[in-house]
């Protein structure tokens, strides 16, 4: 990068100035992972200081049968494969209540978009997996799916999430997003929500109070533009309903473990790589930079491995997420050994070997309890990057 450019884009961050599409791009084209890092860093030190947030959720996926079969996608199942499967809502509501233990805070519940499935088993899950489960969160569908029951309903989005939240919906999740652009999603999505329909779901969720992540699948066949184009639709949108609480770049994954049945439901990957540890760091630090207006970025570890996570908490990130169990929607990716399941001191061991002090949180981010941080008597303990 021209050096007169670094400045000015350094010169940028430390005032507090909001960076352009082109000064995201510029700093995608930067080898400069240190430099990069230091910037995000900054600006992560700013709005979270020395503090790395996590919560103890378990994710519930009621449904793997789904019309679509996305390129990436290794979840999915056609009605009448072997391995598809739809809980009985007795059955969801068993499995979630043998997942209570350890102070669980929060259920986090994804599907496939089942082809006959009626709107009413959704409400009806909530409802009784809220009197199950009083005293935990329900973070549940993606916009995608929203969308779905509009459509197997004939129901709007607005009474469709009124009847959710009245029985215990507390927070949309952030997917379906991939990447907006239709320069690529044309050929990673088979779904029918797009940018319009995903971006007004949330932003109806937010005139009802409902505060929602958002996310970015990276690492398959967009380029850096693409991402900073997908980063800017979501900071324009919370510029205007300021509901987001958190981003969520998401690495893509290639399939270790269906391959197994002799199909490889994932068509990406023969034509891409993972995004290599640099590359997620350099996300990571450029969406924090770029995306000014939202108050938490989090590495997903499942997706990321330890180590990564890790490190991108010095790149950015100030959130874990949690001690998830058997994640489904896409692969803990074996090659590199990532646990499927972390406990709560896991995931305070990590951040503290990070140099981070930890605070559990709930699903709307707030505070459950502080712990301690590095032991500052021991010469080995590591400590934030400072700027």
């Amino acid at each position: 990068m021209d050096a007169g450019l670094k400045r000015e884009l350094e010169e940028k961050v430390y005032a507090g100035e909001r960076l352009s599409r082109e000064d995201g791009i510029a700093l995608y084209e930067s080898d400069d992972l240190a430099w990069l890092g230091g910037l995000a860093h900054h600006v992560r030190m700013q709005k979270n200081g020395d503090v790395v947030h996590f919560n103890v959720n378990r994710h519930l996926n009621m449904t793997n049968v789904c019309t679509a079969s996305c390129a990436y996608c290794s979840f999915q199942r056609k009605p009448g494969e072997k391995d598809a499967y739809t809980m009985r809502i007795e059955e969801a509501v068993r499995l979630a209540k043998a997942m209570e233990g350890d102070n669980l805070t929060e259920l986090h519940i994804v599907n496939g978009l089942h082809p006959t499935l009626p709107w009413r088993y959704y409400p009806r899950s909530l409802k009784a997996l809220k009197e199950a489960l009083p005293n935990v969160s329900l973070k549940a569908f993606t916009a995608t799916e929203i969308h779905h029951f509009e459509t197997i309903s004939g129901l709007s989005a607005s009474d469709i999430l009124d009847e959710l939240i009245d029985a215990g919906l507390e927070s949309l999740t952030g997917g379906g997003a991939e990447i907006f652009d239709w320069e690529v999603r044309q050929h990673i999505v088979d779904h029918a929500t797009h940018w319009d329909d995903w971006s007004r779901i949330h932003r109806l969720a937010h005139s009802k109070g409902l505060k929602t992540p958002s996310t970015m699948l990276y690492g398959h066949i967009e380029e850096p533009r693409h991402r900073v184009d997908h980063v800017l639709r979501l900071r324009e949108l919370q510029d205007e309903t300021g509901g987001f609480q958190v981003f969520i770049p998401l690495r893509y994954q290639h399939d270790f473990v269906d391959m197994k049945d002799g199909k490889i439901r994932n068509r990406l990957q023969a034509q891409t790589t993972m995004a290599s540890g640099a590359e997620a760091l350099k996300t990571f630090a450029v969406s924090r930079l770029l995306f000014d207006n939202v108050p938490h970025v989090k590495v997903f570890w499942v997706m990321h491995g330890l180590a990564t996570a890790q490190l991108a908490l010095n790149h950015g990130a100030d959130d874990m997420d949690g001690s998830v169990v058997e994640y489904k929607i896409t692969h803990d990716a074996d090659d590199f050994g990532t646990p499927n399941k972390l406990t709560r001191e896991d995931i305070l061991e990590l951040i503290r070997d990070a140099g981070f002090r930890p605070v559990e949180r709930n699903t709307r981010y707030e505070v459950i309890r502080e712990y301690p941080g590095p032991d500052p008597e021991r010469r080995e303990s590591p400590q934030p990057m400072r700027v």
